[in-house]
C-alpha cells in the first residue's frame, strides 16, 4: 500500500489498477513506446468507470448545493424579519442587536458551506470530460502502485484515490522523472522510488483520443496536438503539458526572488500561473489568493489570463497594471502611462532627455532620495494649511510649530506620524466642542427618521439626552469628515514641493545645470495641469513614503511582475519597498523590450539581484519557444543578435510571407490577406508599431472588412479581425498575425528589431508582413529562405528600391 509520504496527503492511497505489461500483440497507435489494443480497452474501461463516479458525485453535490442555497435564502428572510424589531426602546434594541449578530453568524457559516459545495461542483465539472492526463507506475521497495494524474484530486466513496492532483508531491515524478530511480520532495524530506512506466492520455468527452508510453517529460505528440489547436479568447491552463524546466519554476517555494528569463512563447506566463495554483495548494492553510498580486502589462492581458486559475479550482489573485497602481496613489493627477510615453518617444526623444530619464529611473536616484530624507533638516519640510468650506482648520504655521516642538533625535517619519496624531486629536476636541453648539441641535431635529435609524441601528442609549448627544457628534463628524480625511491622507504635507526641493539637490555632474533646471521647471508646470511624468512617479512615491512612514503593504506574500523588462529599476526598487514581506517573481524577455531598448543600457538583471542581496535568489532561463510554428520562430529569432539561443519547437507550418506593395494598395492588400487568413483561423491580429498607426489603419480598413480596434481600455479579446498596437499585444497570442507597415522608414534600423521580433512572435500558425513602398533592411538582410518574398509594386519602383 502507498505510504502517506508518497500521497502527500493525510489519506492512504491504494493500487487502483495494475497495468497489463504484455506488449506482444499488434499495436494500434504510436507515440513513445507503441501500445496494444487490449491496453487501450482496459484504459477506456477505467475512464468509463471514473466518469460514472464523477457523474454520481456531481449529482450529489448539486443536490447538496441546492439545499444549501435554499437554507441561505431562508436565513436571509429571517434576517430581514429580525431587523424589523422595535429599535426605539433600549431593551428592544439590545435584543435586536443580539439577534441580528447571531443571524449574521449563521448566514456567514451557511455561505461558507455554500462556497465549499460550489468549489466541489466546479472541480467535478472540470474532471467530467477529461478526468486525467497522465499515469505513472512506481515501485517502492517492491510495492508497486499505479497513479493517475489530473487537474484535481478525485476519491471514491471509500477514500481511495482515483486521481491525484497535479500539484501533489508525488505528481512531480510525472513531470520531472524519466524511467528508473527518481527522487522527489515530500513534506518530510526527499523520497526515492523506481519509475517503471509513464503514460500520457488525451481524453475528450470521456473518450481516449490518444495514449502512449514515453520516457519524456511530456511527449511531442501531446504538444503537437495542443499547440496545433486554434487559440481562444482566454489562455488555457497547461497542466497536461508542463515541461521539466517549467515544473522547476512552478514548484519553487523558497526563493525570495525568482527570475524567469524566457523567450517569446516559452510558456513563462503559463508556468507562473500554474505556480500560483501550486503555491495556493502547497500552503493552503497559510496562504490565500488575496495575499498575492500580479502586475500585468495591460488590461487585455489581465482578461486573457483570467480563466486559468478558476480552471484549476483556485480563486484569481489580485491583478493590476502599473498604470492602475500609480493612478490609485496620485489622486487628482494623471500619471503618464507607459503607452503614452512610448507614443511621445516615437515623435521626439532627444539625447538630453534620454540621459535625464536614465538617471531618474536608476537605483542610484532612489538612493539619493533615501540620503536626502536622512539628512534633511526638519524646518525644510513643506507643510501646507488644511482648509475646508472657506475656513482654515490648521494653518501652515501651526503645523510647522507642532512638528518643531518634537524631539530633534526622532526619526523624520516618526515625527511626521506624531504630528499627524496631534492634528487628529485637536480636530476631535474641536468637533466635540462644536457638537454642543445650538445650531447642531437644530440640525439634528431636522434629520430624517431613516437617517436616525441608520446611525443608531447597533447602539443602545440610557436616555434621550444621551442619544441626542450621540447624534450631534455624529452629524458634526460627518460634516467635517473631509478635514479628517485630509489629515489621515497626509494632505498637510506638500509632497510635490518637497520633491521639487529634492530635485534641486540631486543633479549629477554629467547633466548640465541648465538641462536640470529646465526639467524641474517642466515638473512644476506639469503639476499646474495635474500631470505627472512616469519617470517621476516611483521616486515621488518613495519620497512620500519615507517622509510619512506609510505606503507599505505587509499583507502581500507573493508579488509577480510580467514583462519585467518594461519596468524601470526605480519602479522595481519602489515595489520592493512597497511590499516588504513579498516574495518576488519577475519574468520577462529582454528581446521584447519594446519601450526602453533604444535608450537604456543597464545590466538589468545584475541590478535587480543587487536589490535583493542577502535573499535567496533563483534564476531560470527558458529558451525553447512553443507558441509559433518552426518557420515563424526561425524568422523571428534571426532578427535578434542573440537569436541563436532560441530553439523552435518542431511544429511545421506555412513559411511567413513578406509582401511589398505601393502605398496606394496598402489597404486593399491588408484587407485581402486578413480575409483569407480568417477562413482558416479564429483570430487574425493586425499589429502596428503605435496606437496612432492602429487608429489610422482602422479608419481606412473598417469600411472594407469587419474589424475591431483594440485600445488600452479594453479588457477582453474577441474572435475575428483585430487591430492593435504591439505593446497591447504583449503576452498575447493569435492564430494569425499581419505585421503592418514593415517598411524602411518604420523599421529602418536595429533599434526597431525588438519591436518587430515581438510582433512576429505573437503568431501561432500564420504570419504575413506587409511593407509599403520600400522593404525594411531588418528583413532584407536575413536569409531569403526564411520567408516568401513578393514584390507587388510596379516593376520600375521595385528596381529602384532594390538597386
Amino acid at each position: 500500500m502507498m505510504s502517506k509520504v508518497l500521497a502527500g496527503t493525510a489519506q492512504t492511497g491504494y493500487n487502483v489498477w495494475q497495468a497489463n505489461f504484455d506488449r506482444h500483440p499488434q499495436p494500434t497507435r504510436k507515440g513513445g513506446i507503441l501500445l496494444q489494443e487490449t491496453e487501450r480497452q482496459e484504459e477506456q474501461a477505467r475512464v468509463d468507470r471514473v466518469t460514472r463516479i464523477i457523474a454520481n458525485q456531481l449529482t450529489a453535490a448539486q443536490a447538496e448545493l441546492a439545499k444549501a442555497k435554499a437554507e441561505t435564502r431562508r436565513l436571509d428572510e429571517n434576517y430581514g424579519e429580525n431587523t424589523k424589531v422595535n429599535t426605539f426602546e433600549v431593551d428592544d434594541r439590545m435584543e435586536t442587536n443580539a439577534a441580528v449578530q447571531q443571524q449574521k453568524n449563521m448566514i456567514a457559516g451557511q455561505m461558507e458551506s455554500e462556497r465549499i459545495l460550489q468549489d466541489t461542483e466546479r472541480r467535478l465539472h472540470t474532471l467530467a470530460d477529461s478526468p486525467y492526463f497522465g499515469r505513472i507506475d512506481i515501485d517502492e521497495d517492491g510495492d508497486q502502485e499505479t497513479l493517475y494524474i489530473g487537474t484535481a484530486t478525485l476519491m471514491d466513496g471509500n477514500d481511495h484515490f482515483l486521481v491525484y492532483d497535479w500539484r501533489a508531491p508525488i505528481s512531480a515524478i510525472y513531470y520531472n522523472g524519466t524511467l528508473g530511480n527518481v527522487t522527489y520532495d515530500t513534506p518530510v524530506g526527499p523520497q526515492q522510488v523506481a519509475l517503471i512506466r509513464k503514460r500520457q492520455f488525451q481524453i475528450e468527452n470521456g473518450q481516449i483520443e490518444n495514449m502512449f508510453d514515453t520516457n519524456e517529460t511530456v511527449g511531442d505528440s501531446v504538444l503537437q496536438h495542443v499547440l496545433g489547436q486554434q487559440t481562444d479568447e482566454y489562455m488555457r491552463n497547461i497542466v497536461s503539458t508542463i515541461q521539466q524546466a517549467q515544473n522547476d519554476i512552478i514548484r519553487n517555494t523558497d526563493a525570495d526572488l525568482l527570475i524567469v528569463q524566457g523567450v517569446a512563447g516559452s510558456g513563462k506566463t503559463s508556468a507562473i500561473l500554474q505556480r500560483v495554483a501550486y503555491l495556493l495548494y502547497h500552503s493552503r492553510s497559510q496562504l490565500d489568493a488575496d495575499q498575492m498580486i500580479l502586475f500585468s502589462p495591460n488590461r487585455l492581458f489581465s482578461g486573457y489570463i483570467s480563466k486559468v486559475l478558476p480552471s484549476l479550482g483556485e480563486k484569481n489573485m489580485r491583478q493590476v497594471t502599473l498604470a492602475e497602481f500609480l493612478g490609485q496613489r496620485f489622486e487628482g493627477l494623471h500619471v503618464q502611462s507607459l503607452f503614452e510615453r512610448f507614443e511621445n518617444d516615437m515623435a521626439n526623444f532627444p539625447e538630453t532627455a534620454q540621459v535625464v530619464r536614465r538617471y531618474k529611473e536608476s537605483p542610484e536616484f532612489m538612493d539619493r532620495i533615501h540620503d536626502y530624507i536622512r539628512t534633511t533638516p526638519p524646518h525644510m519640510l513643506q507643510f501646507t494649511a488644511i482648509d475646508f468650506d472657506g475656513e482654515t482648520f490648521f494653518s501652515q504655521g501651526e503645523i510647522q510649530r507642532i512638528f518643531a516642538r518634537l524631539p530633534e533625535n526622532m526619526q523624520l517619519a516618526d515625527k511626521f506620524l506624531r504630528t499627524k496624531n496631534v492634528l487628529i486629536t485637536r480636530l476631535k476636541k474641536r468637533l466635540r466642542r462644536m457638537a454642543r453648539e445650538e445650531w447642531v441641535e437644530d440640525e439634528v431635529s431636522l434629520l430624517p427618521e431613516a437617517t436616525i435609524e441608520a446611525w443608531t441601528r447597533d447602539k443602545a442609549f440610557d436616555s434621550p439626552d444621551q442619544e441626542m448627544h450621540y447624534l450631534a457628534r455624529k452629524l458634526v463628524f460627518r460634516r467635517y469628515e473631509p478635514v479628517y480625511d485630509a489629515i489621515y491622507n497626509n494632505y498637510f504635507l506638500d509632497v510635490y514641493q518637497q520633491y521639487a526641493q529634492f530635485l534641486s539637490t540631486a543633479r549629477p555632474n554629467e547633466i548640465p545645470a541648465k538641462v536640470w533646471v529646465e526639467m524641474i521647471a517642466e515638473f512644476r508646470q506639469n503639476l499646474e495641469t495635474h500631470y505627472l511624468n512616469l519617470s517621476d512617479a516611483a521616486p515621488l512615491l518613495y519620497l512620500r513614503d519615507l517622509l510619512t512612514g506609510g505606503g507599505q503593504n505587509h499583507s502581500i506574500r507573493f508579488l509577480f511582475i510580467d514583462e519585467m523588462q518594461d519596468y524601470s529599476l526605480a519602479q522595481i526598487a519602489y515595489l520592493r519597498h512597497a511590499f516588504p514581506k513579498a516574495h518576488f517573481t519577475l519574468l520577462g524577455d529582454r528581446a521584447q523590450d519594446v519601450f526602453s531598448a533604444h535608450y537604456e543600457e543597464t545590466d538589468r538583471l545584475a541590478a535587480v539581484r543587487q536589490m535583493f542581496r542577502g535573499g535567496r535568489i533563483s534564476a531560470h532561463t527558458l529558451n525553447k519557444s512553443y507558441r509559433s510554428t518552426e518557420e515563424i520562430t526561425n524568422l523571428a529569432k534571426e532578427l535578434l543578435p542573440a537569436g541563436a539561443d532560441i530553439t523552435a519547437f518542431a511544429r511545421s507550418g506555412e513559411k511567413p510571407a513578406y509582401l511589398i506593395c505601393p502605398h496606394t494598395e496598402a489597404i486593399a492588400t491588408v484587407s485581402r490577406e486578413a480575409t483569407t487568413m480568417l477562413r482558416t483561423n479564429k483570430t487574425v491580429a493586425i499589429l502596428t508599431k503605435t496606437a496612432k498607426e492602429a487608429e489610422s489603419l482602422y479608419a481606412r480598413l473598417s469600411s472594407e472588412v469587419p474589424v475591431k480596434l483594440m485600445t488600452e481600455h479594453d479588457r477582453s479579446l474577441a474572435a475575428g479581425i483585430l487591430i492593435l498596437p504591439i505593446y497591447l499585444a504583449k503576452g498575447l497570442e493569435f492564430d494569425a498575425v499581419i505585421a503592418y507597415d514593415v517598411s524602411a522608414y518604420n523599421f529602418g534600423d536595429t533599434r526597431s528589431a525588438d519591436v518587430l521580433y515581438t510582433i512576429c512572435s505573437r503568431a501561432m500558425h500564420n504570419l504575413v508582413l506587409i511593407g509599403i513602398d520600400r522593404p525594411s533592411p531588418l528583413l532584407r538582410k536575413l536569409p531569403s529562405t526564411l520567408y516568401d518574398y513578393q514584390d507587388l509594386r510596379p516593376t520600375s519602383a521595385a528596381t529602384i528600391t532594390l538597386h
